[in-house]
C-alpha cells in the first residue's frame, strides 16, 4: 500500500510539473517574423535546435535580432526550468517511502540543482555587464564568467542524473526525475551554446603591432 501511495504521489507531482511547463506564454510566431527567423538561425548552433526554437520564440519581440538578448532569454528560460525542477526535487525529498539509496540520491540531486540555480542566476546580471561600455579584456572577463557558471550549472544537472545510475535505481523516482533533469540540462546546454555564439561574434579582435 505504501509503494502504491508513493507511486500515485509521484504521478500527481509529475502532472503538476507538466502543467507548469505547458501553461507558459505561447510564442507569437507572427509577431516578429524577422526575429523568429533570427532565432531559428541562431538555434542551429545548439545541440537541441527544435527545443531552442520552442523555448525562445516567445521572446521574439524582445530579442529582435540581438545575440545578447537571445542569450539572455535562453538563460532566463534555463533559470525558470531549473527553479521549477528544484522545487519538484525538494518536494520529492520530503515524501515517505523512498528507499535509502533513493533518498540519498534525491538529497544529492537537490544540492546539485540548488547550486545549478545559483550558477545560472548570477550569470544573468553578469551577461548584462557585457554592454556597450564593456570592451576588450573587460568584455572577455564578464563573458568568461558567464560561460564558466553556465557550464558549471550544466555539470550539476548531469551530476544529478548520474546519482540515479546503477542497479536498484530504476523505479518511479528515477523515471520522474530523469525526464525533468534531462529537459533542464538540454535547455541549459542550449543557453550555453548561445552564450558562446554571442561571445565568439563579439570577441574583441587582436590588433597586430607588426609592421
Amino acid at each position: 500500500m505504501g509503494n502504491h501511495s508513493l507511486h500515485l504521489l509521484i504521478i500527481f507531482m509529475s502532472f503538476q510539473c507538466f502543467l507548469a511547463y505547458h501553461t507558459m506564454a505561447k510564442p507569437s510566431m507572427t509577431s516578429n517574423p524577422a526575429a523568429i527567423k533570427f532565432i531559428k538561425s541562431s538555434c542551429k548552433s545548439t545541440l537541441y535546435p527544435v527545443l531552442c526554437v520552442q523555448c525562445l520564440s516567445a521572446f521574439a519581440n524582445t530579442v529582435k535580432q540581438s545575440e545578447k538578448q537571445l542569450a539572455h532569454a535562453a538563460l532566463s528560460v534555463s533559470l525558470s526550468r531549473a527553479k521549477s525542477t528544484t522545487i519538484f526535487v525538494s518536494k520529492l525529498n520530503r515524501i515517505r517511502g523512498l528507499k535509502p539509496r533513493e533518498k540519498q540520491a534525491v538529497k544529492d540531486c537537490l544540492d546539485t540543482m540548488s547550486d545549478s540555480v545559483d550558477q545560472i542566476n548570477k550569470s544573468i546580471p553578469e551577461l548584462g555587464h557585457t554592454g556597450q561600455f564593456s570592451a576588450g579584456q573587460d568584455f572577455m572577463w564578464h563573458v568568461s564568467n558567464v560561460q564558466t557558471w553556465v557550464s558549471a550549472a550544466l555539470t550539476d544537472e548531469n551530476t544529478c542524473l548520474d546519482g540515479f545510475s546503477g542497479p536498484g535505481m530504476n523505479g518511479n523516482v528515477k523515471a520522474a526525475l530523469r525526464v525533468r533533469i534531462l529537459h533542464v540540462a538540454q535547455v541549459t546546454s542550449n543557453a550555453l551554446a548561445l552564450v558562446n555564439r554571442f561571445a565568439d561574434r563579439h570577441r574583441p579582435r587582436t590588433i597586430s603591432n607588426s609592421p
